[in-house]
């Protein structure tokens, strides 16, 4: 960084200061040529006495007027330095004057008369600025280079203090601590910005963790109730014997046990492919409206066999990318769980839309008991089931897998009060293909 700043200055030094030194003694050349060319050489003889004369102290000028042989005819120097060429120019030399070497800058002028004029200038203080200057910026640098080491020292302290803090932290979670979060010390600085990140994904994944341990026991759960329920009925089988009738309806007893144990795993299936992205290759073009008009089409005799009311509208045609299957699978759940809480005399609406604020909004409303606030955070989470779900058949994987297809086109699943009822609306965000007015 420094040598970047010295080294214009320097340029600088050279392109003006000796610049400017250099075109002063072009211009004391030239006035003396002049005395030559009108007054003769005599008067130029008086002229460089004169000046040599009166040369104030500290600027030491050198003139000499030689003849055609080179030898001296009046100034402050002794002879014609050695080494110096006849022709004119600017030239740069050292000087011995008395056992005193002198660096010296010249210019050099041929006069009429075959007389040479040389007129320079001693240089040294130049050099002695020049020294110092570079002394200084040395000495800068130096300064520069001791801060830098201490500063360099104090910041890997603060550093190794803050890598011994979050070491210590994560072999605690390593151990099973997973309650444990990187200090965080309301600092505006990059590291704490780093912990609050990181503590947000600990966060996540304790939250994740929990949940898999409370999926675990649910699972276990689930499916120790019909497995205990078929292992009594193949003893009691084994054990009584009974005729060839009640025994086969003691087999499609057992049946529905081993196909309530096949649904809960392929609901999990189901799930897990969602969740790893794995749904994704199915994605294709659809049209929405016919994906969820098909779907009130398949409950649309279970709902008059209950006595409900199931009406469907779409707002207009339109066409979007995803998974039409899993689509269908997720509205048929929403629709499944109205109409298995619904008691008769009820209004099950299904509408589709494409709103301006999403892409895509389907929701199912119905006047049922709906659910408590205090739940609706909760029903989307795997094998929960509220209050009002007990006695009634499901293993609480439903509305998961809606929240799951929804989350897999980059929407959400939402539940509001219908006033009386249940109002749940799947909000997707997939790439809008096209939209068409149906008229």
């Amino acid at each position: 960084m420094l040598l970047l700043f010295a080294t214009p200055i320097q340029y600088a030094w050279h392109e003006i200061v000796e610049e400017r030194s250099t075109e002063r003694l072009r211009e004391d050349a030239q006035r003396l040529k002049n005395v030559l060319e009108r007054h003769g050489s005599d008067s130029l003889k008086a002229v460089i006495d004169t000046l040599v004369e009166a040369q104030p102290e500290g600027d030491e000028k050198f003139i000499l007027l030689a003849d055609s042989k080179l030898a001296r005819v009046s100034g402050n120097l002794p002879a014609w330095p050695r080494g110096l060429s006849i022709a004119p120019g600017t030239y740069s030399l050292s000087l011995d004057l008395h056992s005193r070497i002198v660096p010296s800058i010249f210019i050099e002028t041929t006069l009429p008369g075959g007389y040479s004029l040389l007129v320079g200038r001693n240089t040294s203080k130049f050099k002695t600025v020049e020294t110092l200057f570079w002394v200084g910026l040395l000495g800068a640098a130096g300064t520069v280079l001791v801060i830098a080491v201490f500063g360099g020292l104090l910041i890997r302290r603060a550093l190794l203090a803050e890598v011994h803090d979050i070491s210590q932290t994560v072999s605690a979670i390593i151990a099973g601590d997973l309650s444990r979060r990187l200090p965080k010390r309301d600092a505006a600085n990059e590291l704490d910005m780093l912990a609050q990140t990181v503590n947000r994904m600990l966060d996540q994944i304790e939250h994740l963790i929990h949940a898999i341990r409370n999926v675990s026991n649910s699972i276990a759960h689930d499916l120790r109730t019909p497995l205990t329920e078929l292992r009594s009925r193949l003893e009691e089988l084994v054990l009584t014997r009974p005729s060839t009738e009640e025994t086969f309806v003691e087999i499609d007893t057992a049946v529905t046990d081993v196909d309530r144990v096949i649904a809960i795993f392929n609901a999990l299936l189901r799930l897990a492919e969602i969740d790893n992205g794995a749904r994704r290759s199915g994605f294709v073009e659809f049209d929405v409206a016919t994906v969820v008009n098909d779907a009130v089409d398949f409950y649309q005799p279970l709902a008059e066999l209950k006595g409900v009311v199931l009406a469907f509208s779409a707002i207009s045609k339109f066409n979007a990318y995803g998974d039409p299957l899993l689509l269908a699978q997720a509205i048929g759940n929403l629709i499944d769980n109205a109409l298995k809480y619904a008691k008769q005399e009820i209004n099950i609406r299904v509408e589709a839309s494409h709103r301006q604020d999403v892409a895509i909004a389907i929701t199912v409303s119905d006047d049922g008991p709906g659910i408590p606030d205090a739940e609706k955070g909760k029903v989307t989470e795997r094998f929960y089931r509220g209050d009002a779900s007990r006695g009634t058949p499901g293993v609480g994987l439903g509305l998961s897998l809606v929240a799951a297809v929804a989350k897999l086109h980059g929407g959400t699943l939402e539940f509001a009060n219908a006033s009386p009822g249940l109002s749940a609306t799947l909000f997707m965000f997939p790439e809008l293909i096209s939209s068409d007015p149906l008229n």
